[in-house]
């Protein structure tokens, strides 16, 4: 498979008359990118775009998604399959990708499970996007009484379709860059580099239901036994969020496309290990189905001949035991693993940070306490509804004071503690 990315980098995003890209700025038609929008009959009347910068005072809340603009120029399938196109297989083509914008999705959705994004102050340094330009859509349903299910996925579809629609009428424009990807075909890959360990990444995805799901090819998650694919479906758009769960560590639609975990193991690939495949699992409710999943895991991982993988998690608590079976059951199969989650150790840091552990997982890397407690000041602007605050998680009845300041846990804040590493937040060892 081979797979080109070329990149506008987005400098500056302003409304105006027609939807475009020149000199490093996107021109967004307000009136057009509303008037898709609201096609769909479950978004209400009252639905708004708006614009936040870099370094604007400005507060973004409830944020339920993050996508990065993207639109296939050529090659199989289209952006987002199984959403806005046809179920065909992506990883392949030249794909237009506006760099440096995010669309964000925002409304009163689950409420306590959607998240904080500041544009400028403390709380911007602890989520990446606000390095983004980001178009803002904030969305109602058209029935109050909707149920949450149907008003999540109108919401879900608004993100996908105005990420696809920028991208789209930005095709023409000549790239500022390009970056192409390969990937051998799984026998190919058995009898490459004999001389460097076989490594997996095994991609955890948050799959538990009550508006707790993700979606490969637009197939819910939870539905599929663990499989194989090329990290450059990943990177094409195969995986789309529809999470809503604590804001930090909720894996977006933009954090899949730019998964920097598969980003660095395509950089060492032939240097350090042969990178054979991506194992996406999922994160199940009931034991019987933890058992399943976590065995036909590690099952793939010893099929392939692998003698190390990267397991990462998405969420806390119920899915740390998944984390955890999945670590084991490669282990006792002689293939190595690196575990990447967060913590929820207590606003002092002094409570136990995992739901669960076992010996074999004596290789972790952090991504931070969502149980730290910050301040974040009073903004000139807020796009959404600043009294989330006092509901969201990470927050409580008072988080949001007279003044315009919040005070919060970083479970509030949009990917604070992303355990796929795409987070502003590092550790080290003592």
């Amino acid at each position: 498979m081979k797979l080109e990315l070329r990149r506008l980098n987005v400098k500056c995003v302003k409304f105006g008359d027609k939807t475009g890209f020149d000199g490093g700025t996107l021109t967004v038609n307000k009136s057009e990118l509303l008037a898709l929008i609201a096609e769909d009959p479950l978004l209400g009347a009252n639905i708004n775009a708006d614009i936040a910068m870099p370094g604007d005072s400005t507060r973004i809340m409830p944020v339920k998604d993050v996508i990065e603009p993207r639109w296939k120029i050529s090659g199989k399938g289209q952006v987002f399959p199984g959403m806005l196109s046809d179920v065909e297989t992506v990883g392949e083509g030249t794909t237009l990708v506006l760099s440096g914008c995010a669309v964000l999705t925002a409304g009163k959705l689950v409420r306590f499970q959607e998240g904080i994004i500041d544009m400028s102050g403390p709380g911007a340094e602890y989520t990446p996007y606000s390095k983004t330009c980001n178009v803002v859509l904030v969305l109602e349903p058209s029935d109050p009484n909707m149920d949450k299910h149907d008003y999540e996925k109108a919401c879900r579809m608004a993100g996908l379709k105005a990420a696809a629609y920028l991208a789209e009428c930005c095709a023409g424009c000549e790239a500022d860059s390009v970056e192409t990807y390969e990937m051998p075909t799984i026998r190919e890959a058995m009898n490459a580099y004999p001389e460097l360990p076989k490594a997996g990444y095994i991609y955890m995805l948050q799959t538990q239901g009550l508006l707790h799901d993700t979606y490969l090819y637009g197939v819910d998650v939870k539905r599929i036994l663990p499989t194989i694919i090329s990290p450059l479906e990943v990177m094409d758009g195969a995986i789309v969020s529809g999470n809503c769960v604590s804001a930090c560590d909720k894996n977006s639609t933009y954090s899949h496309q730019n998964n920097p975990v598969i980003a660095e193991m395509l950089k060492r690939h032939g240097k350090d290990f042969n990178f054979v495949a991506v194992i996406v699992t999922n994160e199940n409710v009931t034991l019987a189905d933890k058992r399943r999943s976590s065995s036909y895991a590690a099952k793939l991982a010893a099929m392939l001949g692998l003698d190390g993988v990267i397991i990462t998690e998405e969420g806390f608590g119920n899915p740390d035991a998944d984390l955890i079976m999945n670590c084991r059951k490669c282990e006792q199969l002689g293939i190595k693993t690196a575990l990447l989650t967060d913590e929820y150790a207590g606003q002092d840091g002094a409570s136990q940070s995992l739901a669960d552990s076992c010996p074999e997982g004596n290789a972790c890397v952090t991504a931070g306490n969502a149980n730290e407690v910050i301040t974040l000041p009073a903004m000139q602007k807020v796009i959404g509804y600043p009294e989330e605050a006092n509901v969201i998680a990470g927050g409580w009845q008072g988080s949001l004071a007279d003044d315009g300041s919040i005070t919060v846990e970083l479970q509030a804040i949009t990917g604070a503690t992303s355990e796929l590493g795409y987070t502003n937040l590092g550790a080290y060892t003592l």
